[in-house]
């Protein structure tokens, strides 16, 4: 007999998700994740609207407040969201926050350059909260409206919102509660938070920010106002640094679009180059710092042959050696920017390249020719960085011009059947009991298993040539495919990856954590793409398994998880702890960590480039002190291992 019940595909099966239902449905499209980073970015959604009132010229102050109640408060004196009503017959302010793309962005007269490219920040941030309450000062009434979970709970009057009070101030003040229905966790980050908030005082040397923490036993009170702007935030960023020279600011406009600038060499081999467009960090830089790179580059090249410091045989500095030691940020305002996704990491505006080469190449032409001596210190840099990386070019060269998919040198990495890189994944295994035990438990068409032996060599207390000759990291280099910082026989080239995801698979104690710690500070430093790009994860393996007298064994990740499990359980069970991933058989490796199914994974991410760097310098570089200081103040936070 033929079946009745069939999976039907017509005009029924196509569903609209009316309003905001479709943020609620897919967050992640919106602000990045449901994690930490987006929790953080709700407060950046509505804060980026009040900064912009301050690029128009309407708000010289913003106060953005975490409440005792888990909410947060942003508050600007700007001119106050408009109250009056639309031509779609509700007051302005509504559809604001119930629609996406309604907003004053996309009004060339409202707003001549905004960081709200899409429109959609209000209303998003009003989609993911459990309530919402939005004051506006203008026109001397106070207007107040109120949602939960996006839909609107005060009734309008006639279309319009209620006047409940009198005022002679202006602006708008948005409180908001997360939703833990939608966030992983709903308690912000505070100091992830303070970091965005110093960074925006400083590509705005006129406006104020006032961040207030009301959830600790004290009131945590901090006012930002940077008015030596992006000089400020180079020498904040270098302050632990020995410079090389003073920080250089140049600035410039063509076709529209504002270019600001300030760069400085200190004594170190690394880079650190931060892109703004409108305010926003672009963590994945973009064209408006690929202008910038090129540009000086080139200028760089031409005096250096103008002063015969490189002769006629001589090639030109790469843009590596040019960059060797420079700290830099480069902001510009453009009336029309393009973005690669919602949370805007990218820019992509071919124009943004163009006027930030003009105007780079025009002013810091005009600053060396009046300042040799400073040129020379840099070009000296630039020298350094080029001696070492033809000392090393030639064994680099052939470390990565082996044939593709080849085992490395000690014969350890067992790699995958499949060439399509977009579904491959390489495991990197602490110890060689656990990655016996992976290469015999995993999926061989797609999954590759690298062991390496004990903890790798910390890059960031090692000169080049040591990072170069290390044994596990050239073999790391070697099974990636795709190169390696800039400058040194291959060039890292991200469309090379030959794994769609890197998977640091490490025990569960202080020595895999150890591990771990020094391959993401190897990544970061001279692969940051695989970070940025989201290509690097931790494997969670089990810290225990329970096994009751009656009923399913159960894999447990963690102390609250098994805290949990002795609640809800009645019954009698035995429990496992697992000290390390060469305790676990094949199968059980497979089950808990390598099976896409059942496995957890964490994704690693950088919200914050100048904190990243910093914590990374301190964590891991030479200085102790401040080490030291850092462990004190967070001791309380510490997971012991014991």
């Amino acid at each position: 007999m033929a079946k009745t019940e069939t999976n039907t595909y017509d005009a029924s099966s196509i569903h609209v998700l009316e309003g905001l239902e479709a943020v609620r449905v897919r967050p992640g499209m919106y602000i990045g994740s449901v994690s930490t980073k987006g929790l953080n970015h709700l407060i950046y959604e509505i804060m980026d609207n009040a900064v912009d009132e301050h690029l128009a010229g309407f708000c010289s102050t913003i106060r953005v407040t975490l409440e005792a109640d888990g909410s947060a408060t942003v508050s600007d004196n700007g001119r106050g969201i408009p109250v009056g009503m639309h031509e779609k017959g509700i007051s302005a302010e509504r559809l604001v926050f119930t629609t996406l793309h309604a907003g004053g962005k996309f009004d060339n007269d409202a707003y001549k350059t905004s960081g709200g490219l899409h429109g959609v920040g209000s209303s998003v941030v009003n989609a993911l909260s459990t309530y919402l309450h939005v004051t506006v000062k203008t026109g001397g009434q106070i207007y107040e409206d109120h949602y939960e979970r996006g839909i609107p709970t005060l009734e309008l009057k006639d279309g319009l919102l209620p006047v409940v009070g009198k005022t002679r101030e202006s602006g708008t003040t948005v409180n908001f509660l997360p939703d833990d229905t939608i966030f992983d966790k709903t308690r912000f980050k505070e100091d992830e938070v303070k970091s965005r908030l110093h960074e925006t005082a400083y590509l705005n040397p006129e406006l104020t920010i006032i961040y207030e923490d009301k959830r600790g036993p004290e009131v945590e009170h901090i006012e930002y106002h940077e008015p030596e702007g992006i000089v400020g935030f180079i020498k904040d960023i270098n302050k632990s640094r020995e410079a090389v020279c003073d920080v250089i600011y140049f600035k410039g406009e063509a076709e529209g679009i504002t270019v600001e600038g300030a760069f400085q060499y200190v004594n170190e081999f690394h880079e650190n180059v931060l892109g703004f467009c409108n305010n926003i960090y672009n963590a994945e830089g973009g064209t408006h710092l690929t202008g910038f790179k090129t540009m000086f580059t080139n200028v760089i090249n031409t005096y250096a042959r103008g002063l015969n410091i490189l002769k006629e045989k001589d090639v030109n500095f790469t843009g590596a050696d040019v960059r060797n030691g420079m700290t830099a940020v480069i902001s510009i305002k453009h009336p029309d920017p393009r973005f690669e996704g919602q949370t805007k990491t990218k820019l992509d505006n071919q124009d943004a390249a163009k006027v930030v080469s003009k105007v780079t190449g025009d002013e810091i032409v005009r600053f060396f020719d009046r300042n040799l001596e400073t040129l020379k210190s840099i070009i000296g840099c630039a020298e350094k960085a080029a001696k070492i990386r033809k000392t090393e070019e030639k064994a680099k060269t052939n470390l990565l011009t082996k044939q593709k998919f080849s085992f490395d040198t000690n014969g350890k990495l067992a790699n995958c059947e499949s060439k399509d890189a977009s579904k491959c994944e390489i495991f990197i295994v602490e110890g060689d009991s656990a990655g016996g035990s992976a290469k015999t438990a995993r999926n061989r068409m797609y999954q590759a298993i690298l062991p390496i032996r004990g903890k790798i060599l910390n890059v960031e207390k090692a000169s080049i040539d040591k990072v170069l000759a290390n044994a596990e990291i050239k073999t790391m280099i070697n099974a990636f495919g795709c190169g390696f910082s800039e400058g040194y026989g291959n060039d890292f080239d991200i469309s090379k990856l030959r794994y769609d995801k890197i998977i640091i698979m490490a025990d569960a104690d202080v020595d895999g954590e150890h591990i771990s710690t020094l391959l993401l500070t190897l990544f970061y430093r001279f692969m940051p793409e695989l970070i940025y790009e989201g290509h690097v994860y931790i494997a969670m393996p089990p810290l225990y398994k329970a096994m009751p007298s009656k009923g399913a064994e159960e894999y447990l990740y963690d102390d609250k998880a098994l805290e949990k499990y002795r609640k809800k359980h009645k019954g009698p069970f035995t429990l496992q702890r697992y000290k390390g991933l060469g305790e676990m058989d094949a199968e059980q490796l497979w089950e808990t960590t390598l099976d896409p199914e059942t496995r957890y994974l964490k994704q690693v991410e950088i919200e914050d480039a100048r904190m990243a760097s910093e914590v990374t310098e301190m964590l891991m570089g030479t200085e102790v002190a401040p080490r030291k200081t850092f462990i004190y103040k967070n001791a309380q936070e510490a997971e012991l291992d014991i």
